[in-house]
Order: structure tokens, then C-alpha cells, then sequence
């Protein structure tokens, strides 16, 4: 078992392993008397345990199923989980416990956020993606059709439970989608997850695999260092976007149909070519993007004749400032920049080059 703080204002822990649900009574603490268990719907398996673990603590425990994956995202969802908990007689000392992948950690966590203006969340994710991003750092949210993540809040969830035995339950190419977040942490700021996935990409792609609490733990550390530094310097977790631009302008094309991970892989790619055209990142770490994505299985590319969509919807994300892009590019492996207003013709001659 590994465990990392994230600290901050309110700090809390990230504790990490296998078989490890009987650490979530103390992540939840005493002074909670009811429990919301916040569980996507095709997860009672995993949700049946947790209740259990906190009754068994003396909570009085009730679960609360919401759709599966980003259709949980929805703002009537959301209005559906805070007349729940007001029928529930919650209180500002009562908990919300948010069990799934990062859709369902993201809307627990924002319910939870806005609820009597703020009650305490525990987050415990079912997936890569979840556990080594949507649950760490803070950020809660919902979808509105007009984009992705573009109503939420910070609020800083009072411990994440890492259950690595549920990465088991996961299909495949949703585990494979949330290496793509571990990559991303490895070439902005832990080369050594990199080294661990270009020696056996067969092993990182698996969750029983022999790298899997590591890289986990490498990924989670990289995004807690990087949410306490940005306390003290104020826009560093920027950084933690590296890819994303584009990639939830693919999502957001797709109508949120295509995995997150996937789209950040391709996202990954396209900022590393822009680097390299502004003259900021070698040759060598381009291929190696493509070389690292490609061994576990994400893809590398999209298709040309998306541009405009793409262009039109990367305007409206929420890190352009008005029509202003901002990209997180590379100066080198584990050395990030940023990269802003960036000429049309260089936009699209760095999309030229992932384009199949």
C-alpha cells in the first residue's frame, strides 16, 4: 500500500493498493452520520463492499445510483443528487462518497461541492483514468452541450481510496484510454514513467500487470507535487492540461462518444508536433510520443477533413482566453512551457502532421 499527500489549504491523502477498503472509514471519518454513496449504476458489485465497510463503521449508509460513464454528467443529474440528499437529511457534517470512473468522481464531487455550499466528498476510483487524474487535485464538474467541464468547482475531496483490484473489472480499452494520463504525467515531469512503459509496454497495458502500483503512484505523486506547487505559483497546474486543447475539442466533435484517454493521446501528439514547429522540442521526443502511445495501444492520429470543427471548438475551451489559444507545449521531456496565440498557419500545419 502506498500512500501520497496532496497537500494545500485542506489537505488530504491518496492511499494506493490492492484490497485496501478498510482505509475508508478514516478517509470518511467520525463525525459523519449519514453516508451518500454516489455509485454509477452498473457498478453494484463495487458499490456493495464500500456500503458495507462504512455501515460496519457505525454510518448510517445509503446508495445512490447515477448512469454510467459521462451520461452522468448532465446538470439534471446533478439536480437529482441534491434533492436526494435533501430527502436524506444530510448535514454539513455528513459525507458524499463518490464510487466509479472519473464521470461519476467528477459530479459526486461537484454535488457535493454546491450542496449546503460545500460538504465533504471521498472519492474512490474504479478506473486508471480515474484514480491517477478526475479524483486527484480537485476539480468537480458537469458537461453542458456547448462543452466539456465548463461548469464545476474546486473542491478538494477529503481523502481518494485507490482500490487497484477494481482496475480488473474494467474493459480493456478503458484501461488502455487511462494510460494515456500516466504518459502524460511521465513526459511532463516523471521520465521515469516513460522508461517503465518503454521496457514492457505489454505489462503496463495490463492492470495485473508488474508496474501497475507503481505508475499509478508516479502518476498520482506528479499530479498532488503539481496542485500543492500551484499554491505558491500561481497557474503551474496548467501544465497537467499538456494535450488536452485539442483533445476536448475531439471530444466535444464526437459528442463525448470518444474516450477521454484516446482523445488526450492524440491531443499529446499535436502538442508535441507544435513544439517542435515553434522550434521548442527535437525530432527525437516527437517520435517518441508516437512510440510510447502507439506500444500500449492509444492512438496516434485523426482525421483530416475534422480541422474546422476542431479549430472552431478548441475557441471555446476553457483554457483559450476569449479567442486567444493557450498550449502547454514541451521544451523537453519533463520540462513543459506554454505557447500562446500560436499563428493559424502553425496550428495547422502541426495537425497536418497527425492527420490519417
Amino acid at each position: 500500500m502506498k500512500r501520497v499527500h496532496v497537500g494545500g489549504a485542506e489537505p488530504y491523502d491518496v492511499v494506493i493498493g490492492t484490497g485496501v477498503l478498510a482505509e475508508l472509514p478514516g478517509l470518511v471519518g467520525a463525525a459523519a452520520r449519514t453516508v451518500a454513496v454516489v455509485h454509477a449504476e452498473g457498478l453494484p458489485e463495487i458499490a456493495r463492499p464500500v456500503c458495507g465497510a462504512l455501515e460496519r463503521a457505525g454510518h448510517v449508509v445509503h446508495a445512490v445510483p447515477v448512469p454510467d460513464g459521462e451520461a452522468a454528467k448532465e446538470a439534471t443529474v446533478l439536480a437529482g443528487l441534491w434533492s436526494a440528499f435533501a430527502r436524506l437529511g444530510m448535514t454539513r457534517t455528513d459525507v458524499v462518497v463518490g464510487v466509479g470512473g472519473g464521470a461519476t468522481t467528477d459530479l459526486a464531487g461537484f454535488a457535493a461541492a454546491s450542496y449546503l455550499r460545500g460538504v465533504r466528498a471521498v472519492l474512490v476510483p474504479t478506473t486508471l483514468l480515474g484514480m491517477v487524474d478526475a479524483a486527484v487535485g480537485g476539480k468537480t464538474g458537469v458537461n453542458i452541450p456547448e462543452g466539456k467541464n465548463l461548469v464545476g468547482a474546486f473542491h478538494p475531496p477529503a481523502g481518494v481510496l485507490c482500490d487497484l483490484a477494481t482496475l480488473t473489472t474494467v474493459p480493456r480499452q478503458d484501461y488502455i484510454s487511462g494510460l494515456a494520463e500516466v504518459v502524460k504525467a511521465g513526459f511532463i515531469a516523471d521520465p521515469v514513467i516513460l522508461d517503465r512503459v518503454e521496457s514492457d509496454p505489454e505489462g503496463a497495458a495490463r492492470p495485473d500487470g508488474p508496474h501497475t502500483l507503481e505508475l499509478v503512484e508516479r502518476a498520482v505523486r506528479v499530479k498532488a507535487d503539481v496542485v500543492a506547487s500551484d499554491l505558491k505559483e500561481a497557474g503551474l497546474r496548467e501544465i497537467l492540461n499538456y494535450g488536452h486543447t485539442l483533445a476536448h475539442a475531439i471530444e466535444k466533435a464526437e459528442e463525448y462518444r470518444f474516450r477521454h484517454g484516446h482523445a488526450v493521446a492524440i491531443g499529446m501528439v499535436y502538442a508535441a508536433e507544435l513544439s517542435s514547429l515553434a522550434g521548442r522540442l527535437d525530432e527525437k521526443s516527437v517520435q517518441r510520443h508516437r512510440d510510447i502511445l502507439t506500444s500500449v495501444g492509444l492512438p496516434t492520429s485523426y482525421t483530416a477533413e475534422a480541422w474546422p470543427v476542431l479549430r472552431d471548438a478548441m475557441t471555446i475551451d476553457k483554457k483559450s482566453r476569449g479567442a486567444t489559444l493557450r498550449f502547454v507545449v514541451l521544451d523537453a521531456v519533463a520540462s513543459p512551457g506554454r505557447l500562446e496565440g500560436p499563428p493559424e498557419e502553425l496550428l495547422r500545419a502541426a495537425y497536418d502532421q497527425i492527420t490519417h
